[in-house]
């Protein structure tokens, strides 16, 4: 295992000098992975994005026959703008057991893991599929994956498992909530700040929409189902960015709220999406429109992603925990993939490298002692799809 450590270092260190901000094309970092697993006869199919500048990866070695197993890994990652690192970002360094590096344990160090171990699936007789999957844009609203599962239900395999290595420190990860993003967007009428009921302030009502999603995050304290195993055991609500207004004395006509939510079951998500169109049309538009009839409120979906299910009995994780040795099933309250994968009949569990508590931080990292934990996990898989 010393060498296949070693190996995942260095593919770690490559993946990490790929500076793939979700804003920014994926394309080099999905080419490097290609010509890794081209030159092993791996078959590989490319799904683009609208524009051409992202593409996911689907590769599979072995047998074209269904009920293989996917390893799952989003490429992109989030920005480092703003972020005091203690040194390149982009540039990997290793330091006390833990490689530093932004994507290190979110989530190229999986990556790396299962690029490194490539040649030995490869190698191996698989009587069963070992699939890769890379996702572009899963950090603004897993925008890639459904085009990568669409594509994959069109080509006709049927995989029966999927594991997403998200960093859980490679806890069994059977269950999470799912993940609403939105921008709602206000329209009013600038004027100058001496006279402000001649205007429609965008980004006061913005304000009061803003107190509403407050309150509602506060309503569905209550709406905790009983016994629920999440932390926090409710749907939350989150304000994450608020952008309006140019100067001190000028009424801004325009602002703009990204928000999200992250639902532990349906009838939550249905709560908050009917609460603030309620909102909207009963408190906010009348006053707007009063002023100014062209005023409006415009929300605009960036991504529903629904969380994964767990299930009384899942083949994914009876797989991994034979693979791990582990025992506990745990539920987290951070989002991923896996419940579109679970959606296309893939039973999938989450289970990979790191901490969540490290992602999206300055001088991420993953630890030596992580990797070498997923390694063996993936290593064993070898034999369970051997003759």
């Amino acid at each position: 295992m010393t060498g296949d450590l070693a190996r995942t270092t260095e593919i770690l260190r490559d993946l990490i000098g790929f500076p793939t901000i979700s804003k920014d094309s994926n394309l080099a970092l999905i080419d490097y992975a290609s010509d890794l697993l081209g030159g092993l006869g791996t078959e590989i199919t490319l799904s683009r994005d609208a524009t051409g500048a992202k593409a996911n990866l689907f590769a599979t070695i072995g047998p074209d026959v269904d009920g293989g197993i996917v390893l799952s890994g989003h490429s992109d990652v989030v920005p480092v703008a703003g972020q005091d690192w203690s040194g390149n970002p982009f540039g990997m360094v290793e330091r006390d057991g833990a490689l530093y590096g932004r994507g290190a344990c979110d989530m190229k160090g999986f990556i790396a893991c299962v690029l490194a171990l490539a040649p030995r699936f490869a190698n191996a007789s698989l009587t069963r599929p070992i699939h890769i999957a890379l996702t572009y844009d899963e950090e603004t609203g897993c925008l890639g994956a459904p085009v990568l599962l669409e594509a994959l239900a069109a080509s006709g395999r049927k995989p029966a498992i999927c594991i997403i290595g998200e960093p859980t420190e490679m806890r069994i990860i059977e269950g999470h909530k799912g993940c609403y993003e939105y921008t709602t967007r206000f329209e009013g009428l600038e004027g100058h700040g001496s006279a402000p009921d001649c205007g429609v302030n965008a980004v006061e009502y913005a304000a009061r929409y803003i107190g509403e999603l407050i309150a509602t995050g506060e309503a569905l304290k209550s709406r905790a189902p009983e016994g629920s195993r999440f932390d926090p055991p409710h749907t939350t609500v989150s304000v994450g960015r608020i952008e309006g207004g140019i100067a001190h004395n000028v009424i801004p006509n325009t602002c703009a709220v990204d928000w999200e939510f992250r639902p532990v079951n349906a009838s939550d998500a249905a709560y908050v999406r009917d609460r603030m169109h309620r909102h909207t049309q009963t408190a906010l538009l009348p006053g707007m429109r009063a002023v100014h009839p062209q005023a409006a409120v415009t929300t605009e979906v960036i991504g529903e992603v629904d969380g994964l299910e767990p299930l009384p009995h899942s083949e994914a994780v009876d797989l991994v925990t034979e693979l791990t040795g582990g025992n506990a099933r745990d539920l987290v309250a951070f989002g991923t993939e896996a419940g579109l994968f679970q959606q296309h009949g893939i039973s999938t569990v989450v289970c990979g490298p790191g901490s969540i508590a490290q992602a999206h931080k300055p001088d991420e990292f993953v630890t030596l002692d992580q990797l070498t934990q997923c390694l063996a996990m993936l290593d064993r898989l070898i034999p369970k799809l051997s003759d």
